[in-house]
């Protein structure tokens, strides 16, 4: 039997084809070689669904991810805890794998050395037991957590990435005050919700450059909490329209009736909401009413106390954030030019729905990974700078009694990353 012929094209094809699996094989030999890079995490408390737990337990354990289990690129190494409260699992999971809960933030950033030993901080301010201000918002100490890093990284003569989890602070000047630390100490500095980068379904992007005119978000939950889940949804998809992001002109709160009053004199949030509540997978039963079909007058009939957050951009943008009794966050805006709705869910599975894995938080370790071995943040924190202004405008709206809040200071300009990073596997 005669050997086959190898032609030319399958020549260079295999050579290739050769080279390239001993480039892969010789790049993951380099991977195993290289050190591992390790992290302080900084948390609030550890109990079961609190953010502090998900994390940790990804970090230690690993996480679903594209149709296997991944061990993280990163070795969580030591940890600070604020507060134990009944039920704690901090003391029992440092114990299990071995990582030490120092009793200062510094001790942890130090290994309880003289200076830095880590290679990245994550910082998750949410869940404990802290005071409440007048206007009702949770005094989490995020901006305490983050600035005892920055002594840490000023006292070292070198930094690292951080990750914050969710916004950055009830308080403006601290909000900028954290980024421009970021930027005076250089190191990529990553914060915000796990809505931006969860599965969406239907899994879509807005192109870049898209001439948006408005974005609308149907959500659910609490003022100063599940509302800046809703304006991260809503932003992560605004920032890439045609421009850019400029900034907040105004944030109005309006409830029940005030809110349907002005919902009809805007008839491009009419049909944003609409197709936004369309993506919902929770919409009540609304047995006797005359109509299957979701429209304004259903929205309407059905969430008659309902909340939303009117704002305005500095370039005449809008955002539209409702706030619900429905058990999703859902994504609508407007193509000015071609009169296009694109909508969309944003997946946020919660325990109480049967799932016990809460795989929301995946896409979000995975891009805080990334960020550490790549020394370079996936997507810029101006966003949650601007969502955490959008926050704290609402609530002191509601404060006010829905009057309008104007706010100057808050002209954030930013490009939106040019990639779609939302989990898609």
């Amino acid at each position: 039997m005669n050997p086959p012929i190898l032609s030319r094209r399958s020549f260079l094809t295999a050579t290739a084809t050769a080279a390239a699996a001993s480039l892969y094989w010789m790049g993951a030999e380099a991977a195993a070689e290289r050190p591992r890079k390790r992290i302080a995490l900084l948390g609030t408390e550890v109990r079961r669904h609190s953010h502090a737990q998900h994390f940790i337990d990804r970090f230690l354990l690993g996480y679903g991810w594209a149709g296997g289990w991944r061990r993280p690129a990163v070795d969580l190494v030591s940890l600070y805890i604020d507060q134990f409260p009944e039920g704690d699992l901090a003391r029992a999971t440092a114990r299990r794998h071995g990582v030490p809960i120092f009793s200062t933030i510094a001790e942890a950033l130090t290994l309880g050395g003289s200076s830095l030993a880590v290679d990245g901080v994550v910082i998750i301010g949410e869940h404990g037991r802290y005071p409440k201000n007048e206007k009702g918002q949770t005094l989490y100490p995020r901006y305490q957590f983050f600035k005892e890093v920055m002594k840490v990284f000023e006292n070292s003569g070198r930094s690292v990435p951080v990750f914050n989890d969710k916004h950055l602070s009830t308080d403006w000047a601290k909000c900028v005050e954290m980024v421009a630390d970021s930027r005076r100490l250089k190191f990529p500095f990553l914060a915000g919700s796990s809505l931006p980068v969860t599965r969406r379904m239907p899994a879509i992007d807005l192109p870049y450059g898209t001439p948006l005119s408005e974005s609308v978000c149907a959500g659910y939950g609490g003022v100063d909490s599940y509302d800046f889940h809703g304006y991260e949804t809503a932003q992560c998809m605004s920032e890439r329209r045609n421009g850019g992001e400029v900034g907040l002109r105004h944030v109005q709160a309006l409830r029940g009736p005030a809110m349907w009053e002005e919902v009809a004199r805007r008839d491009t949030t009419q049909r944003l909401v609409v197709a936004a509540l369309t993506r919902s997978h929770n919409l009540p039963v609304t047995e006797g009413y005359p109509t299957d079909a979701v429209t304004l007058a259903w929205a309407r009939k059905v969430f008659p106390d309902g909340l939303a957050f009117f704002v305005e951009h500095r370039d005449g943008f809008r955002t539209t954030l409702f706030l619900l009794p429905i058990q999703d966050f859902n994504y609508a805006g407007l193509n000015q030019r071609t009169g296009e709705i694109i909508s969309c869910q944003m997946y946020l599975p919660m325990p109480m729905h049967g799932s016990t894995t809460a795989d929301f938080f995946n896409p979000l370790i995975h891009h805080i990974e990334r960020m550490i071995v790549e020394n370079h943040a996936p997507y810029p924190v101006e966003r949650t700078l601007l969502t955490s202004g959008m926050t704290m405008a609402g609530v002191e709206s509601l404060h006010r009694a829905g009057a309008r809040v104007d706010t100057p200071e808050m002209e954030v300009r930013y490009s939106a990353p040019k990639a779609s990073l939302f989990w898609q596997d």
